[in-house]
């Protein structure tokens, strides 16, 4: 699965569009982590514990986007966009979206 921020793939023709998908995660950051990035933005430097579940909110957003796009019979998806939310006090959300395309 070719997935791009492009509106295209160079060298490939988009020969069917197959409707636009979304994949979303929410992830929820722990007291000790939140703990922990205190300290660090106390301290100055980055926050590795929310680097990490930043990383992991957006890999599970983009496989579900995947999923979802291989279910629709795509073999890519262009034009993805990638937004982050804060929920709450503790809780990210990641979404990605895209059309999903067959290339040639």
């Amino acid at each position: 699965m070719i997935v791009t921020t492009t509106n295209g793939v160079e060298g490939r023709k988009i020969t069917d569009y197959r409707g636009i998908v979304v994949g979303e995660a929410i992830m929820g950051a722990n007291i000790f982590r939140d703990f922990f990035a205190q300290i660090t933005d106390v301290v100055g430097g980055r926050s590795g514990a929310y680097e990490s579940k930043l990383q992991d909110a957006r890999d599970t957003a983009l496989n579900e986007l995947e999923q979802r796009a291989a279910a629709l019979g795509a073999n890519a998806v262009v034009g993805v966009d990638l937004d982050y939310e804060v929920v709450g006090e503790s809780m990210l959300m990641v979404s990605a979206s895209g059309t999903a395309v067959v290339l040639d």
